[in-house]
């Protein structure tokens, strides 16, 4: 066995790496690897009982300070919003009043701005154990033709798996609609550049960095005939549909007077009930919409921070996958959150769960939304859960910190005391958050130039 001596960014990726007897490890189906995880060629290869040793030569790393997890799945993000956080035109507000403040501001938005934005939000992510992470863009003004071009690139050079949501938005004020005219494109510019975007980026292979979905944003802010032809694209070229749904009882509102219906009749008459849809938010269902929605296999992002900072409702979680609703975590966009740690958001998960049902929801269930539910809401089977063939995706956490002092439980610790920051994540096999921080960025830099940019959005109105 080569004991690792040089770190783990001078290791040889070619040999196999023994991530040895960590502290705690999550393994899937409640496997025994206290003896560690054996990663090579990109996949988990080996799990190790306690007290075993790898089959394979390796290098070794020694996780013995370390809580080692599936590296977690953001299901719902507005990156983009990072500029805006604690904006004064919108905190203290419900969910229509806070987006009537900030479509005027978001309308600002150009290529710098967007990408700055996104490799801050994805720094930010990936240094919380974030491994993949999903991406709702739908604001489009003159000059952002190319935003989800902007965003593949910084994902790329990031080393971060990225579903990049092509959203869109074709019901602006003038229309009844919740957006300005300004924000908003054309169904045909729309749908014609979902098509260019699946072509250049959806990979739907086992492994795969960059994936596409198809994303309307609203019920509020797309017409009727732009969610069925998305459906029929999406179908038509093999992507995954994700929309805002049940996030307010003001949206219920607007689509029993805009559409006749409730919302999860729309999306049903719109034909998007289907394995391969997942709803961001998903809280004011009833009894029989749940029954509908898990019946046909959807997917619902929960948002525990945004959720409580916008007042909007507690998710049925529990209600939902009894259902057979996948459910899986979002921080949401950072500025309803206003963070981009999904780590805080698994605790938040279990807080508000447990006020919603009682204290039987356990650390347990919040990080397996975080993971292995996030990564069903994705279609995605190879991420999510630390076993042999998956892809080796992992974040490991230390309990030095003051907060976990005299814990007891390594892997409840990380939820109930608050862990936030990953010492190392890992993701395809490659290490990319080393020492809590991310390889290859100047966060100084990044800091200062993002910062510098989001002045121009702090006094627009």
């Amino acid at each position: 066995m080569v004991e690792e001596k040089c770190g783990p960014a001078e290791m040889n990726p070619s040999t196999p790496l023994w991530i040895k007897t960590p502290l705690a490890i999550l393994a899937a189906d409640g496997a025994d690897a206290s003896g560690g995880v054996v990663v090579s060629g990109g996949r988990i290869a080996e799990l190790v009982p306690a007290g075993g040793k790898p089959a394979l030569e390796c290098q070794t790393f020694d996780a013995s300070r370390h809580v080692v997890l599936p590296g977690l799945i953001n299901t719902h993000h507005h990156f983009y919003q990072t500029l805006t956080r604690a904006h004064p035109a919108a905190i203290n507000k419900e969910l229509f009043d806070w987006l009537t403040a900030l479509y005027p501001i978001w309308a600002k938005l150009g290529p710098e701005a967007l990408r700055l934005a996104t490799r801050l939000a994805l720094t930010e992510l990936m240094m919380s154990g974030v491994t993949c992470s999903s991406d709702h863009h739908y604001v489009f003004p003159d000059g952002l033709e190319d935003a989800l071009d902007i965003q593949a690139e910084e994902a790329t050079a990031l080393g971060m798996r990225m579903v990049l949501n092509r959203g869109s938005m074709n019901l602006s004020q003038k229309d009844g609609g919740l957006p300005p005219d300004s924000v908003v494109q054309d169904a045909d510019t729309i749908l014609a550049d979902c098509e260019r975007v699946i072509g250049a980026y959806h990979d739907a292979s086992e492994g795969s960095m960059l994936q596409v979905a198809l994303a309307p944003c609203s019920p509020f802010s797309v017409t009727r005939e732009l969610m069925r032809d998305t459906a029929t694209l999406a179908k038509k070229c093999g992507c995954a549909l994700h929309t805002h749904l049940g996030e307010t009882h003001d949206e219920d509102e607007f689509c029993v007077s805009m559409f006749g219906c409730r919302p999860v009749d729309y999306l049903e008459d719109c034909g998007w009930l289907g394995t391969k849809t997942w709803l961001a938010h998903g809280i004011h269902f009833d009894d029989g919409e749940i029954a509908r929605l898990g019946g046909a296999g959807v997917g619902v992002s929960h948002c525990p921070t945004s959720n409580t900072v916008l007042a909007s409702g507690l998710c049925r979680t529990r209600d939902l996958e009894a259902a057979g609703v996948k459910v899986g975590l979002g921080v949401d966009g950072s500025a309803s959150n206003d963070s981009s740690n999904l780590m805080e958001g698994v605790r938040h998960a279990l807080m508000l769960n447990r006020i919603r049902y009682d204290a039987t929801v356990s650390h347990l269930d919040a990080l397996r939304w975080a993971t292995a539910g996030s990564a069903a809401c994705l279609g995605r089977d190879d991420i999510g859960s630390i076993a042999v063939g998956k892809q080796a995706d992992l974040a490991l956490f230390t309990l030095d910190e003051l907060r976990f002092s005299g814990a007891h439980d390594p892997l409840a610790a990380l939820v109930l005391c608050g862990a936030h920051r990953a010492d190392r994540v890992m993701i395809k096999g490659r290490w990319t958050v080393k020492d809590g921080m991310p390889a290859g960025v100047d966060i100084e830099k990044l800091r200062h130039d993002h910062g510098a940019i989001a002045k121009l959005f702090a006094e627009a109105a």
